[in-house]
């Protein structure tokens, strides 16, 4: 209730990336405060036995995790974790820190509870989130999200991969591979089956010489046509990369309630939450479908409420993740999730 009468409002009285960077910055001070943790997760943690399993081989408390974009430069994550997400993606990641397209470059429609971003993966490089990882132990499972720096080529693209990979080895619990972000230019095409193979090689044989073993997922495009999924779907099968993640933005702008003169405004960008619900949902029951159920899923994108959560598990994903969810209806939605879906649960 004072998430929405008095925070909320005072948020969005700001541009959006102002408004992440002040939630960061309290977050930070948060975490320096003696009991705040205690207080925080006991106002917003759940937890329920019926909720926890084991996706490619890892233990999850709970099925709701948060996506990239939110945690960049693996700064929050643990006191984001206090808020009960299962697993925290940190990222994307690139070798060599990149400033990001200019500003303005995150927008809402608050009609649509969406947002539309093209801040073209900005991020302070892979040793300053090694070195923060190293520097504060996470106490929530952390997933790596690594794509290739704005100034690589795609012919360079397996080689940035392969950097941040072995860098971010030894301090996250598994990967996911970004060539599907639609703000930085270029990137979208290692989607293709050629491109994407090499990628996948290089990752699956330099993963040999570990010790341990971290699940490498590929995340993918809303705007793949279904031929294209096909193939990379078969491609996932017979490279040895654990699990997929369904779905990224999408640069449609179909089903929007906002006027289209306002859209046009804003221009490209990615766009997440409520208008992209139903397309990751049939991606996610289609892949399902294609692999027997045998492929573990991330399920993303426009989770606002916690039955379209619930409908994204029984579509097939094995795990979900929100974002813009989590910034329009505020820190107790993982809570709610969680609530809602242990009542689901068949009890004994």
């Amino acid at each position: 209730m004072m998430f929405r009468l008095l925070i909320k409002p005072l948020l969005f009285s700001f541009t959006p990336e102002t408004a992440h960077n002040i939630v960061a910055k309290l977050l930070l001070l948060l975490s320096y405060i003696p009991l705040s943790k205690y207080i925080v997760r006991a106002l917003f943690h759940f937890s329920s036995p019926a909720l926890e399993r084991e996706v490619m081989g890892i233990k999850f408390p709970n099925p709701v995790g948060l996506a990239a974009g939110f945690d960049k430069n693996a700064e929050l994550y643990n006191p984001l974790s206090d808020f009960g997400f299962g697993f925290i993606e940190i990222g994307s990641v690139t070798p060599v820190e990149q400033p990001g397209n200019s500003k303005p470059r995150i927008f809402r429609l608050v009609d649509d509870k969406a947002l539309i971003n093209r801040m073209g993966i900005n991020n302070k490089g892979v040793k300053h989130t090694v070195s923060r990882l190293k520097q504060i132990k996470p106490r929530v499972i952390i997933g790596g999200n690594i794509s290739k720096s704005t100034a690589s080529t795609n012919d360079q693209a397996a080689l940035d991969y392969e950097k941040s990979f072995a860098q971010l080895y030894d301090f996250v619990d598994y990967f996911v591979v970004n060539v599907s972000c639609p703000n930085v230019k270029g990137l979208t095409k290692l989607q293709d089956i050629t491109s994407l193979s090499e990628i996948v090689d290089r990752l699956t044989l330099l993963r040999k010489y570990y010790d341990d073993y971290r699940p490498i997922l590929l995340k993918v495009s809303p705007d793949l046509s279904e031929e294209q999924l096909d193939e990379i779907i078969e491609l996932i099968l017979v490279s040895g990369l654990d699990g997929i993640v369904a779905t990224n933005t999408t640069i449609s702008r179909d089903n929007l309630i906002t006027e289209r003169a306002k859209v046009e405004v804003v221009g490209e960008g990615g766009l997440s939450g409520a208008p992209i619900f139903n397309r990751s949902l049939e991606m996610v029951r289609y892949i399902s479908k294609k692999t027997g159920g045998q492929l573990p899923i991330i399920g993303v994108g426009g989770i606002i409420t916690p039955h379209q959560a619930k409908m994204m598990l029984d579509a097939g994903a094995s795990l979900v993740q929100i974002y813009t969810g989590f910034i329009y209806n505020g820190p107790g939605f993982v809570r709610r999730i969680l609530r809602y879906l242990n009542k689901q649960e068949p009890k004994c």
